[in-house]
């Protein structure tokens, strides 16, 4: 930004050909357009990602979130298409300044490359209050019809995460049913916490609520992995680094539950991708209306090592080991159970 204030307060160069007056104009309009894009294509994905959801690392001294700038799905989509229109805007401009500066020096063979190097220049200057304003309206209407052009093609319209389609689960034969519940996971990201969810899941509940410490039933959950959202870094998250959903589409977590001194706890093997790890789950039930509907919620933290998961990432500089996987659901008990 301070490179292109200093430009816009300089005298520039008279051009060596005053007399190609297309050519002229043709630069001063490309100048335009080159230094609106470098303040523009940042900004837009710098709003981009701290508009999302989930981890994208911006620098200090705003990190993940910018003033006034809200968490909003839309808006993330909007300014993910802005600067990727206004990338494609930039990338024509340095086409040109390349073409051009290739031009002057290959088939004109005059002094404008050497006279881009640092340096007094002996050629002469045009005073700013000389310079014609046609260069850089056209720039400005370039870059509305670029934006109008991401409107029609659909640009700025909200895109799912490109990743294989989550597995679809079958039904389960259960004494209790589901009727809300949420499935939860944290992870930290250069010390910042990305939360996410899965949005398909089934339980097998079998429950007997009891008072004294004892086996009080046992529980069969299965996660289809594609369904899970984390933010910007979804598709990170379900690729072969870390979930890898295409080789192994479904989590399990089957187990015994068990009544203890301070609530109840299920234990059991946790399986992702393949890999089984024994896992104590602590949680808390509230039994009302009568024995009929149970509310539960439980929370536990897993080494994702344990599970193969992003081992090429050996340290927690960037992507924490710790895990926190949470649960909260209201279940209804079948007539006859």
């Amino acid at each position: 930004m301070s490179r292109i204030l200093w430009a816009l307060t300089q005298t520039k160069p008279a051009p060596l050909h005053p007399d190609r007056k297309a050519e002229t104009w043709l630069a001063a309009f490309v100048h335009w357009l080159l230094y609106g894009s470098l303040a523009l294509v940042p900004l837009t994905g710098w709003i981009h990602h701290a508009s999302s959801e989930g981890f994208a690392p911006i620098l200090w001294p705003f990190g993940q979130s910018l003033p006034l700038v809200p968490k909003d799905e839309a808006l993330s989509a909007m300014f993910a298409g802005l600067h990727a229109v206004t990338k494609w805007v930039l990338v024509g401009a340095i086409g040109l300044h390349v073409a051009g500066a290739l031009k002057h020096h290959l088939i004109d063979r005059d002094g404008t490359l050497r006279r881009m190097l640092p340096g007094d220049s002996e050629a002469p200057s045009v005073p700013v209050a000389n310079r014609p304003h046609s260069p850089s309206v056209a720039a400005l209407m370039l870059w509305l019809a670029a934006i109008g052009v991401g409107a029609v093609t659909g640009a700025y319209d909200r895109h799912a995460a490109v990743s294989p389609a989550a597995a679809k689960l079958e039904e389960v034969s259960t004494d209790w049913t589901v009727q809300d519940g949420t499935l939860t996971i944290a992870v930290q990201q250069f010390g910042i916490t990305v939360e996410g969810s899965f949005s398909d899941w089934t339980a097998a509940i079998a429950f007997e609520p009891r008072d004294d410490s004892g086996p009080a039933g046992t529980v069969d959950v299965t996660v289809s992995i594609g369904s899970l959202t984390l933010g910007s870094v979804t598709g990170e998250a379900l690729g072969p680094e870390f979930f890898d959903v295409a080789a192994f589409p479904t989590a399990r977590f089957k187990a015994e539950i068990v009544r203890a001194e301070d609530g109840y706890i299920a234990q059991g093997p946790l399986t992702i991708r393949d890999q089984s790890v024994p896992v104590v789950l602590p949680f808390g039930v509230d039994i009302v209306d009568g024995t009929a509907t149970a509310a539960a919620t439980g929370w536990l933290d897993v080494n994702r090592l344990d599970f193969q998961i992003g081992q090429t990432y050996p340290d927690e500089s960037t992507v924490g080991f710790t895990v926190g996987i949470a649960f909260a659901l209201t279940a209804t008990r079948n007539s006859g159970s």
